[in-house]
């Protein structure tokens, strides 16, 4: 972990680009899609959900277990409630890190009624006693509890009305394998396509009653790195703008003053990946550099690295994971402005 965490966390709180929810983003509750036909995008993980809860209703049954993995801010969360709304049922949320006793999952399985749903936001943070909790409760319906200690213990098992359980995560190598072979339903979500992020732009500038024109909600959508709520928040930042710098009407010209001052680029990118590219070409020689190294030399966490910055750039071809380490690639340096040269030597243009 680099020494310099805390000013870390800082920094990313006040980054336009992070995915994580911030505080200012409970606006976009009310954006959320409610049922299955209003999710913009996700084309194949929606026809496998209209199955799976088709097939529970005709049933009469509680949908089966479900896990979500996939880059923050893609909808895992939205997801877990239109599944919720569709079947009918109560939602209850809670995070893995939030649940630090056997006792705390204990009482929330309890409160359950039949055919609800428990969601599970960073489900592989759960710690081991949780998890022996959990997969009794997830495979038999069954809770586990223990009375008394040492010789005189003994063990009783309470029946759980059957529910679901609705896991997401951003780091699915980190699930363990049991827990991950209880969820009958495992979904990778991927960064949207522009056309559907114009659509969710448009969808919400209407909803916030946004004044946009089509050439100005597609400049927001194209530097929203394909995350909806990215997408949202620049949204907001670029309403300002336009109300105090312009008449009110994002324009494409609006929209792209408006994301520079933001130093949001126009592929999406932002101080922070700029510098973990700089960082690798000009320190490193383009690489192979491990990430641990790139994390200490811009005072950035590897969590951070690892799962927002890379994930946008390996998408866009500008990073190469190998085993030696992580090497920038010819993209790279032409968006950046820098020559490549097969040595690893950088040059300014």
């Amino acid at each position: 972990m680099p020494k310099n965490s805390s000013r870390s966390n800082e920094a990313n709180s006040t980054r336009a680009l992070d995915p994580a929810s911030k505080p200012d983003d409970k606006v976009d509750h009310a954006l959320r899609p409610q049922k299955l036909n209003d999710l913009i995008g996700q084309d194949q993980v929606k026809e496998n959900l209209s199955i799976l809860i088709e097939a529970a209703k005709h049933r009469g049954e509680a949908l089966d277990h479900v896990l979500f993995y996939g880059p923050p801010g893609l909808g895992k969360t939205t997801l877990a409630h239109v599944l919720g709304n569709e079947m009918g049922v109560n939602v209850k949320v809670t995070a893995g890190p939030a649940i630090e006793r056997a006792g705390d999952l204990a009482a929330i399985l309890t409160n359950l009624r039949a055919g609800d749903i428990l969601f599970i936001d960073e489900v592989h943070r759960l710690g081991r006693a949780v998890e022996e909790v959990l997969y009794p409760a997830m495979e038999d319906f069954a809770l586990d509890i223990v009375i008394g200690k040492g010789p005189s213990a003994r063990s009783i098992r309470l029946k759980l009305p059957k529910f679901t359980v609705v896991g997401a995560t951003t780091r699915l190598a980190l699930v363990t394998a049991p827990l991950r072979a209880r969820f009958g339903a495992v979904y990778r979500l991927d960064y949207y396509g522009l056309q559907a992020m114009q659509q969710i732009v448009a969808r919400a500038s209407g909803m916030l009653k946004v004044a946009a024109d089509e050439s100005g909600i597609s400049e927001v959508a194209r530097r929203a790195r394909g995350t909806p709520r990215i997408a949202l928040r620049l949204l907001r930042r670029v309403r300002d703008f336009a109300q105090v710098r312009a008449d009110g009407v994002i324009t494409q010209q609006v929209a792209k003053e408006a994301l520079d001052l933001l130093q949001v680029d126009p592929l999406g990118l932002d101080d922070v990946d700029r510098r973990v590219l700089k960082t690798i070409i000009e320190k490193y020689n383009g690489g192979p550099v491990g990430l641990n190294t790139i994390a200490a030399s811009i005072s950035e966490e590897q969590d951070t690295i690892m799962d927002v910055v890379e994930p946008y750039l390996l998408q866009l071809g500008f990073l190469d994971r190998t085993p030696q380490g992580r090497v920038a690639t010819k993209s790279a340096y032409e968006h950046l402005g820098l020559e490549y040269v097969e040595a690893g030597q950088a040059r300014l243009l």
